[in-house]
C-alpha cells in the first residue's frame, strides 16, 4: 500500500522528523530554508500532507495551487492565523493544530519577559558585558517591584491562565483579564481573577499587562496609540501572542514618550523584521520568538501533528482540527 506523501516546511526535532520517516514517504527541509510561495504551492500539487509552521504564510494565493493534491495541512503550532482558513474551508483542507501542549513553557517565557523588563535584566547583562558596570551604588539601575503587583490578561485561555497562576500563587499578583468568551468560573476562582468588561478597564488597572489573544483580523492592533494611552506612565506590556495584535509603531512612539515605561516582546507584526526603534531602545525585551523553544515542547508539538496525521489518514477525525 502506497504511503501518504508528506512534505514538511522547516526542520523539525530528530525524534518527530524519524518517526515521520517511519510512517510517510516524507520531504524534509534539509537546509532549514523558508520556502517560497511558489515552493509551497509545489508542495500542495505533490503532497498529501503540508506540515507548516507560523512562518508560513499560507494565503489564498498559495491555496489556489492546482492541482491541488494536499488534503490536510498539519500546523506545527498552536496559532493559525498563517492560514487563510476560509480558503482553506472552501477547498475541503482539512487544517489542525497543537494546543495544550505548549502551554507551560509559553507562559514561562511571558513570565521571564515581565522579570527582565521589570528589573532592568536584559539591560544590566549588557552592562555588565560591556565592562561599563563601576559597582554597587544605591540608585543604580533601579526596576520596579513585581510582588503584588497588578497583572492584566488580555485574553484568558489556557496559556494567560497559566500565567495568571504563576504571577498569584508565584508572587502574590492581583489578576485581572478581559475574554469575551468567559472562562470556566473555577479558573478564575483559582487565583482569585477579576473579569473586566472591556480591554479599557484592564489597560487602565493593570501595572503589567500581558497578551493572550488570537491574531488575526479581528485583534489586529488591538493594541494601539489610543489604548497604550489608557496604560499607566508606569506600565509595562508583554507580547507571547501574535505580533499584529499590537501596532509596533504605535508601541515604540509610547515608549519613546513615556506614555508606558517598558515592554517584552517574543513577537512582532512582520517576523523575523523587528521595528527599528524598537532594536535601540534599553526599557524593551526582544526575544526571537522562543515562546514554545524548549526540548519537550518542540517534540511534544511534533508529535501532536503526527497524531493529528495518523488520524486523518486512517478516516478519523483528527484531535485538534481548527477548520
Amino acid at each position: 500500500m502506497r504511503k501518504p506523501k508528506v512534505i514538511v516546511t522547516r526542520r523539525w526535532p530528530a525524534e518527530v522528523e524519524a518517526r515521520l520517516q517511519d510512517l510517510y514517504d516524507v520531504q524534509l527541509n534539509a537546509g532549514d530554508r523558508p520556502m517560497t510561495g511558489a515552493e509551497l504551492q509545489e508542495a500542495l500539487r505533490g503532497a498529501d500532507a503540508l506540515l507548516p509552521t507560523v512562518s508560513d504564510k499560507i494565503t489564498a494565493e498559495v491555496l489556489s495551487a492546482e492541482p491541488l493534491r494536499t488534503k490536510i495541512l498539519g500546523n506545527f503550532g498552536v496559532g493559525f492565523n498563517h492560514i487563510d482558513i476560509a480558503a482553506a474551508k472552501g477547498l475541503d483542507l482539512v487544517v489542525t493544530n497543537t494546543p495544550d501542549v505548549l502551554t507551560d513553557c509559553t507562559a514561562d517565557l511571558a513570565m521571564t519577559l515581565l522579570l527582565m523588563i521589570a528589573r532592568r535584566a536584559g539591560e544590566g547583562e549588557r552592562h555588565v558585558r560591556t565592562k561599563a558596570w563601576t559597582g554597587w551604588r544605591p540608585t543604580h539601575m533601579i526596576g520596579t517591584k513585581i510582588t503584588g503587583k497588578t497583572l492584566g490578561l488580555v485574553g484568558f485561555g489556557r496559556i494567560a491562565r497559566a500565567v495568571a497562576t504563576r504571577a498569584h500563587h508565584g508572587f502574590g499578583m492581583k489578576i485581572l483579564f478581559h475574554d469575551p468568551y468567559p472562562p470556566p468560573k473555577e479558573a478564575a476562582e483559582s487565583v482569585k481573577a477579576q473579569a473586566c468588561a472591556t480591554v479599557e478597564e484592564v489597560l487602565e488597572q493593570a501595572d503589567f499587562v500581558s497578551i493572550h489573544c488570537p491574531g488575526g483580523q479581528e485583534t489586529r492592533h488591538l493594541i494601539n496609540a489610543g489604548r497604550l494611552k489608557r496604560m499607566k506612565a508606569t506600565a509595562i506590556l508583554i507580547n507571547t501572542a501574535r505580533g499584529d495584535v499590537v501596532d509596533e509603531q504605535a508601541l515604540a512612539a509610547g515608549l519613546k514618550s513615556g506614555t508606558i515605561a517598558g515592554a517584552g516582546l517574543d513577537v512582532y507584526e512582520s517576523e523575523p523584521r523587528v521595528t527599528e526603534e524598537l532594536l535601540t531602545m534599553e526599557n524593551v525585551v526582544l526575544f526571537p520568538h522562543l515562546g514554545s523553544a524548549t526540548r519537550e515542547t518542540r517534540v511534544a508539538m511534533g508529535m501532536r501533528v503526527l497524531e493529528n496525521l495518523e488520524a486523518f489518514f486512517a478516516g478519523e477525525p483528527p484531535r485538534d482540527r481548527v477548520a
